[in-house]
C-alpha cells in the first residue's frame, strides 16, 4: 500500500465543501423541530477548517484528524461542536501513527467515532441523531469489505445505507438535543444530523470515484 493522504484529503475536503454548500439546507431541516442553527454552526466550523487546512500537522493521519477535531470543536457552536469534534478526534486516536489505511482500520475508526459520540452526547441508536445514519453506514462498509467489494462499490453501498437510514429517522422520536423537547412532534421529520451524514457520504462516494482525475 502507498500512503493514504490523497484519500484522506478527498474525504475531508469533501466534508468541508459539502457542509458549506448545504448550510441553508441543513439549517432548514433543523428548524422543523430544532432551533435551526445546525447548518450555520457546521458551516462556520468547516469554514475555519478550510482556512487553516494547509497548516495542519500531517505527521501522521491520527495527528491530522485530531487537529481537525480540535479545530471543529473550537468553532462549531452549541452541542454540534463537541459531538462532531469528538468523532474526528476518536477516529484520529484509532488511526494512530499510520500513514496508510486499509478497510479494517477505516471501519475501526468509524466505530470509535460513533462510540465517542455516544459517550459525549449520551445518545444511543434510535434516539434520532446522526448515529442513526453513521452506524448503519459503518455496518454497510464492513459488510461490503467482507464480500471483497472494490473500494468504489464500498463507498456506493455506504452512501445507500446512510441515505436509507437517515430517511428512516422520520419515524423516530427525538430523545437528544433541542428536538427532544418537542416529544412526539419530532416524529414525521427526518433528523438533520443523520441527513447530513447521508449527504456527506453521497458526495464522498461521487468524489471518491473521481479521485484519480483530481
Amino acid at each position: 500500500m502507498t500512503d493514504s493522504w490523497s484519500e484522506v484529503d478527498v474525504v475531508i475536503t469533501t466534508i468541508i465543501n459539502t457542509c458549506l454548500a448545504n448550510e441553508k439546507y441543513f439549517g432548514d431541516l433543523d428548524s422543523v423541530v430544532g432551533d435551526g442553527d445546525f447548518g450555520y454552526s457546521l458551516a462556520r466550523g468547516f469554514e475555519k477548517l478550510q482556512a487553516q487546512y494547509d497548516e495542519l500537522d500531517r505527521t501522521d493521519i491520527g495527528t491530522f484528524l485530531k487537529k481537525v477535531g480540535m479545530l471543529v470543536t473550537s468553532r462549531i457552536g452549541g452541542t454540534s461542536g463537541p459531538i462532531w469534534g469528538t468523532g474526528f478526534m476518536r477516529a484520529g486516536m484509532t488511526a494512530g501513527t499510520a500513514t496508510t489505511l486499509d478497510g479494517a482500520t477505516v471501519v475501526a475508526m468509524l466505530r470509535s467515532a460513533a462510540e465517542g459520540i455516544m459517550a459525549r452526547g449520551g445518545a444511543e441508536l434510535g434516539d434520532k441523531t446522526l448515529l442513526d445514519a453513521l452506524v448503519p453506514m459503518t455496518d454497510a462498509i464492513e459488510q461490503a469489505l467482507a464480500t471483497g467489494a472494490s473500494s468504489d462499490e464500498v463507498v456506493d453501498r455506504a452512501a445507500v445505507a446512510a441515505r436509507v437510514a437517515a430517511d428512516a429517522t422520520v419515524g423516530l422520536v427525538a430523545k437528544r438535543g433541542r428536538a427532544a423537547y418537542t416529544g412526539e412532534r419530532s416524529r414525521g421529520s427526518v433528523d438533520a444530523g443523520a441527513t447530513a451524514v447521508a449527504v456527506l457520504m453521497e458526495q464522498i462516494a461521487l468524489n471518491w470515484k473521481g479521485r484519480e482525475s483530481q
